[in-house]
């Protein structure tokens, strides 16, 4: 029998009991804080205000892509769209392009905003007088024969055309009827309305020398009446589009010569057909005001 000790026991090379009590604390706490930081919200907007602010007081301006629309304003759901999720599918691609063809429309925009509002109505303005003109030659070239014979003038301003009849060429003295004569020059007239865009007013016109008749009381009514009787007639007979079409009656009121003769009386009875122009030609391109007008009523 030996008198050796007994061996003791070879103690563990392990790391410490309380170790893995420790790793499990830190795993908890890192997980605590991920949770915090996952529910946590980003607003965006804010975020790239003061981004923008501080890029304009460093002195840094450029375009920054917007490659895609914004999505979560959280981190956890940062990548994600609400619903299914699409990676890159179809509706992302679809998606990128929108935004690229917003960003070059706002690009163009603000391309616009460098260009003179007054400079960009006069070319409207012009472009709108001078197809007025346009117009105006493509009628009177239709009745060049009644020109020439004195039945017709046509005259132009920068807002409208104004086919004149002389009194010869239209009613008999003191009545609103429509002959056969009349009726073949309206006929004529209508052609060549069709051919050109604008409303159409049609004006009576008589000279001073007063009327009181059962049927015409006063040169206003006789005014107003021949005037019906035009626009009638371009509606029922000619298809005349009726929302092109109005009545004026202005009596004596608006001579084109004195009524001291009867010459000029006779040129004062008149039926005028005016076609007014376009739209832009009723402002004043030199008004700050009115050339932003011109240019928002292009654009509409």
């Amino acid at each position: 029998m030996s008198d050796a000790p007994p061996a003791k026991a070879e103690e563990g090379s392990g790391s410490p009991a309380w170790m893995a009590t420790f790793a499990d604390l830190m795993s908890l706490l890192m997980c605590f804080f991920v949770l915090l930081l996952s529910f946590s919200e980003m607003d965006a907007a804010k975020f790239k205000e003061l981004a923008g602010s501080l890029s304009k007081a460093f002195g840094v301006q450029r375009d920054v892509p917007a490659n895609e629309l914004p999505k979560g304003t959280s981190v956890v759901t940062a990548e994600f769209s609400p619903g299914k999720p699409d990676n890159e599918t179809l509706l992302k691609i679809m998606r990128q392009q929108t935004t690229d063809e917003s960003k070059d429309n706002l690009d163009f925009t603000s391309g616009d905003k460098g260009l003179d509002k007054k400079q960009i109505a006069k070319e409207i303005y012009n472009a709108a007088v001078k197809r007025m003109q346009e117009e105006a030659e493509r009628i009177t070239a239709a009745l060049k024969s009644e020109i020439d014979s004195g039945t017709v003038e046509v005259d132009w301003t920068d807002r409208e055309i104004i086919i004149r009849i002389r009194e010869r060429g239209t009613f008999p003295s003191g009545d609103d009827k429509i002959d056969g004569a009349f009726a073949l020059l309206l006929k004529k007239i209508a052609s060549a309305l069709k051919e050109v865009e604008g409303n159409i007013i049609v004006s009576g016109h008589t000279d001073n020398r007063p009327i009181s008749t059962s049927r015409f009381p006063s040169n206003w009514v006789l005014s107003a009446a021949r005037a019906a009787a035009v626009v009638h007639h371009l509606e029922a007979k000619e298809d005349i589009n009726p929302d092109r079409l109005q009545i004026r009656a202005h009596g004596d009121t608006k001579p084109l010569f004195t009524n001291y003769t009867e010459e000029s009386r006779s040129k004062n009875r008149r039926v005028e057909i005016s076609i007014l122009g376009d739209k832009h030609l009723f402002y004043e391109y030199d008004d700050d005001t009115q050339a932003q007008d011109i240019v928002a009523a292009k654009d509409n």
